[in-house]
């Protein structure tokens, strides 16, 4: 009968065991193994669940926001995405303590912190819709930081599917008109951070495991934004709490489906499927804040869901010829 190695309980080798049983079957199951293999769909796929997956977090932002400062939300949310994700990185070992980036991890918090400011300030000030078009000029940042940073190359059909749904987006921001105000400025600036964000992600992710990416930004972020929450302290109730624990849940589930995302495809790629948010904020705000969407919102989304579904023909048809 084989030993326990010196000084490693049972219970704890036990629980690793019954990790990696469950990990195999994930992986050996046809179906939940596509999910995790490389390929455009899988990256698609990836791209809609963060979006999903925003559109809720900005949901349950906007109830936390009626009662709560921002800052103590911003802290709340980075707090228990580090307490949910510390477990599965002691069961796994303390080398994925290890990083070989610290510096583009404390850019990453810092990042992390102004650009999560700027969202969920945004969202309890603006209709749901209106702040997650705005937030669209993300891909505008994004692809040419792609190019510069990443020195991926762009084609011309991602180039053209992209500016295609900026198009639409457009059509529902109507420039000139009311919604272009200094409130505008802030979802504007988010969207920059976040594409820089995404950017690092990408860089990050060949070398970098992905529970000390999860770890460090949040641990980063928690840090940043703890002395403006004590400035602008309220105790949160019961209810309060287990919205802010969904929302701490909600961020390391961006943080996994992007990483995911990116480890599946180019980057550049999956950039007009971001656009599937729109679609997400414009159904919940009509369901949970009876926000009724514009002929102009409807228009755009038409072009928006046209642009991504090109894309999605044109990459599925160039990899059969790989």
């Amino acid at each position: 009968m084989s030993q326990s190695p010196p000084n490693t309980p049972a219970e704890t080798l036990e629980e690793i065991s019954l990790a990696q049983a469950v990990k195999n079957w994930f992986n050996e199951t046809p179906f939940f193994s596509w999910f995790m293999q490389k390929g455009y769909l899988q990256g698609a796929f990836w791209a809609t669940m963060i979006c999903l997956v925003s559109v809720f977090n900005d949901i349950l932002m906007r109830f936390l926001g009626e009662r709560l400062h921002v800052a103590e939300i911003i802290f709340f949310r980075f707090l228990f995405s580090m307490v949910t994700i510390v477990p599965l990185m002691m069961s796994r070992g303390l080398t994925l303590f290890k990083t070989s980036y610290p510096h583009l991890h404390i850019f990453r918090a810092i990042l992390g912190v102004g650009a999560f400011v700027a969202c969920c300030y945004a969202v309890n000030v603006m209709p749901l819709s209106e702040n997650t078009t705005i937030m669209f000029s993300q891909p505008l940042f994004f692809l040419p930081l792609a190019v510069l940073l990443l020195k991926e190359k762009v084609d011309t059909p991602r180039w053209a599917a992209t500016l295609f749904g900026f198009g639409g987006l457009l059509l529902i921001i109507q420039p000139g008109s009311e919604t272009f105000n200094l409130i505008a400025l802030v979802p504007m600036a988010a969207a920059f951070q976040f594409a820089l964000l995404d950017i690092l992600a990408k860089k990050m992710v060949v070398t970098e495991n992905t529970y000390s990416m999860l770890f460090y930004f949040a641990f980063g972020t928690t840090i940043g934004a703890l002395i403006p929450a004590v400035i602008f302290w309220q105790t949160p109730t019961m209810a309060e709490i287990g919205l802010l624990i969904l929302l701490g849940i909600g961020a390391n589930l961006i943080q996994v489906c992007l990483i995911r995302a990116f480890s599946a495809t180019d980057a550049s790629a999956l950039m007009p499927f971001r656009y599937v948010e729109l679609i997400f904020s414009a159904l919940f705000g009509f369901l949970l804040f009876s926000e009724v969407p514009t002929p102009w919102i409807l228009g755009g989304a038409a072009v928006i869901i046209a642009a991504t579904f090109y894309l999605s023909y044109y990459e599925a048809k160039k990899n059969k010829k790989v």
